[in-house]
């Protein structure tokens, strides 16, 4: 697939979000235990077509957004899928998707789905071992379907990104975590800090003392290995990033994965390592991002509950762009707290979906960093 002629550092985020997740449908098997859907067996009546999608996709493309992932649920429940990876692959869209592992999940879909045009493909892993990770996702056998669709992936040539999200409640589990994932040929590891929302309400998140460690192993494994490291609702892990490079003298070297070319990598520049540099920005709710529902309601992500309006009644740029709300999330200087107060808010800006989770304020400081500001510090 020919690369968007936009790149990361050129886009504009008050204009273009440089992702769209679509979120396809809340139809899942599973029964993740942090499922910010809530998802439920069958299908919701009301969800987009798949005319009203490729519309979608079609303003997604118009936007200037070159990456557009389509998520649930479990995407494999709608039986167009195929139909709307093709589509958006001919707008010239990089395309993704994140399959449940369940009895769905073959071989041949894979087969298609790659024959469509998929780009890149996410499969969760929450647990090193079948015991743990089951056990989150709340149904048997997960971690082994996860497993098998990786080596179909692999067999296939079709990059695989893993996502992970950490709660206190495997927390302990991460180093062996990182060694599993190190074991899989990735390209991508998606590292999710968990936000209270959906069934996620009932499950404890890491502490801003546990974020700060995750960072220094998360930082240490991104300098070790081929693959790329994000980090999702804790943004504050950019300010950790800049502090070591501070530290060590400046932008050094972030291993291999910054020399190393991936094939068809689909997201390279929303991995912390490479998106870093000069003149750097930090994709946040609403701000370079932005979640579309199954019924078509516009959010800030997916883990941000308000909603600024339906693309069935308002065009996708219209929204982004001119909301009320998503101009304020883009807007730092309105952050209220230590992020109100931090030299990093730029880049970071605190998860604005924990903030508003956890306090109702969506500009009040993000709960799950430590970090004391000091705005007289320059970058």
């Amino acid at each position: 697939m020919d690369a968007h002629p936009l790149s990361f550092a050129s886009l504009d985020f008050d204009q273009t979000p440089f992702l769209v997740i679509w979120e396809v449908t809340q139809a899942c098997a599973l029964a993740c235990q942090h499922c910010r859907a809530e998802a439920e067996e069958k299908r919701h009546p009301d969800e987009l077509t798949l005319a009203e999608g490729k519309d979608l996709l079609a303003q997604v493309k118009a936007m200037g957004t070159p990456v557009c992932v389509l998520s649930g649920g479990d995407p494999l429940k709608r039986p167009d899928l195929n139909d709307l990876v093709r589509y958006g692959h001919q707008l010239g869209l990089r395309m993704a998707t994140i399959p449940a592992a369940t009895t769905e999940l073959t071989r041949a879909k894979l087969v298609a789905l790659k024959e469509a045009g998929l780009a890149q493909v996410a499969f969760s892993l929450d647990g090193s071992t079948a015991t743990l990770h089951d056990a989150f996702r709340q149904t048997p056998g997960t971690f082994d379907r996860t497993l098998q669709a990786i080596e179909w992936a692999h067999a296939l040539q079709l990059p695989v990104q893993i996502n992970t999200t950490f709660t206190q409640c495997n927390y302990h589990d991460v180093d062996d975590i990182i060694a599993l994932v190190k074991t899989l040929e990735i390209v991508f590891w998606e590292v999710f800090s968990l936000v209270p929302v959906g069934r996620g309400k009932l499950l404890p998140p890491m502490t801003a003392e546990q974020h700060e460690a995750l960072f220094i192993k998360l930082y240490e494994l991104s300098r070790d290995v081929s693959f790329l490291v994000k980090v999702t609702e804790a943004p504050h892990y950019r300010r950790y990033v800049l502090q070591q490079r501070a530290h060590e003298g400046g932008p050094a070297s972030t291993g291999p994965a910054s020399q190393s070319a991936i094939p068809a990598q689909l997201s390279r520049e929303m991995s912390t390592a490479d998106s870093l540099g000069a003149g750097a920005k930090g994709i946040n709710s609403g701000k370079g991002f932005c979640f579309v529902s199954h019924v078509g309601e516009v959010f800030g992500s997916g883990f941000f509950s308000l909603s600024v309006g339906n693309v069935r009644n308002t065009p996708l740029a219209l929204l982004y762009r001119d909301s009320a709300l998503f101009r304020a999330l883009r807007d730092a200087r309105q952050l209220k707290g230590r992020c109100g107060l931090c030299e990093y808010a730029d880049i970071c800006g605190g998860s604005r979906a924990r903030a508003y989770a956890t306090t109702g304020d969506y500009q009040a400081e993000d709960p799950a960093c430590l970090y004391q500001p000091n705005p007289s510090r320059p970058l």
